[in-house]
């Protein structure tokens, strides 16, 4: 008769090592289809206006929104940027420890890749629309364009899902989340007011409705309703009031042509209305040109 001893620590170690290879598996992660090298470039943050502040990299724009009851950041950049975001809070004064709530304008690899692991340093909540936390939840390998090549980031569970017109309160704060799909089903713009000792903004955080070469405007197995939600994503976007426009990238909003690097504080190069149509009529124009090629 086999040692049971033997026969029960073998069948331990052999378990073992099927859920340590298929965590492995699970882990693994693909390399992102896109990676524009002025994503990495650094830049040093600095203050839009009020308690709102710039805390990403040249190209993404990550925000960080201040309240006597903790903070709110607004994308996390690429995974290995989230030292960029720890020095970048910490050289404005504040603290990574701070960040109670994470929000983000679309679950791609560029903006929520470090998600999880400021959830795991912090234990900030991660909120994020209805439509997306799939996405986040799997690490992108649900996503409707790239989702076929696999995870593209570490997953993280939301703790809280938004629906449209959401509102996230925090310290004063009143943050309205409006779901403006199609870049991804679960995009997501924000809409808040910052005030310093002169007066109040509006701020537009706008997800921009740009499209990819692999999105069939028309209708995808992965996602029918695409053509529907452009449509009501253009229409909404430009139906928006507020003073300061910003989004997902900085040149989405033209951050280098109005801001140099040591410029003072100056809330009010960031109003730009016409700027803001001219760009959403761009990505208008560009969507009706894909739509016409069937």
């Amino acid at each position: 008769m086999p040692n049971l001893k033997i026969t029960v620590t073998i069948a331990i170690v052999a378990i073992n090592f099927l859920f340590v290879n298929s965590l492995v598996r699970a882990q693994t992660l693909v390399t992102p289809p896109l990676n524009d090298p002025k994503w990495r470039y650094p830049y040093d943050p600095f203050r839009i206006a009020g308690n709102l502040y710039y805390v990403g990299s040249y190209d993404l724009a990550c925000y960080l929104i201040t309240t006597p009851q903790g903070n709110i950041l607004i994308n996390t950049g690429l995974a290995q940027q989230t030292e960029m975001i720890r020095e970048h809070i910490e050289k404005l004064g504040f603290k990574l420890s701070d960040i109670k709530i994470m929000l983000t304008t679309h679950a791609h690899w560029d903006h929520v890749a470090g998600m999880a692991d400021i959830k795991k340093e912090t234990n900030a909540q991660i909120w994020i629309n209805q439509h997306d936390a799939a996405v986040l939840a799997d690490g992108g390998a649900s996503d409707y364009v790239f989702g076929h090549k696999g995870a593209t980031f570490k997953a993280v569970k939301a703790d809280r899902i938004l629906h449209d017109r959401d509102t996230i309160k925090l310290g004063g704060m009143n943050i309205v989340a409006l779901n403006t799909p199609g870049h991804t089903l679960g995009a997501t713009s924000y809409l808040f007011d910052v005030k310093d000792d002169k007066r109040t903004y509006r701020v537009f955080i706008a997800n921009m409705p740009s499209i990819y070469d692999d999105a069939d405007p028309h209708g995808m197995a992965t996602y029918p309703d695409i053509g529907k939600d452009y449509k009501y994503t253009f229409d909404l976007l430009k139906k928006q009031q507020f003073d300061i426009f910003l989004s997902s990238h900085a040149y989405q909003f033209n951050m280098h042509q109005k801001r140099k690097p040591g410029d003072a504080y100056n809330p009010d190069v960031f109003i730009d209305r016409k700027g803001y149509d001219a760009i959403i009529a761009n990505y208008e124009m560009l969507y009706q040109r894909k739509l016409q090629q069937k």
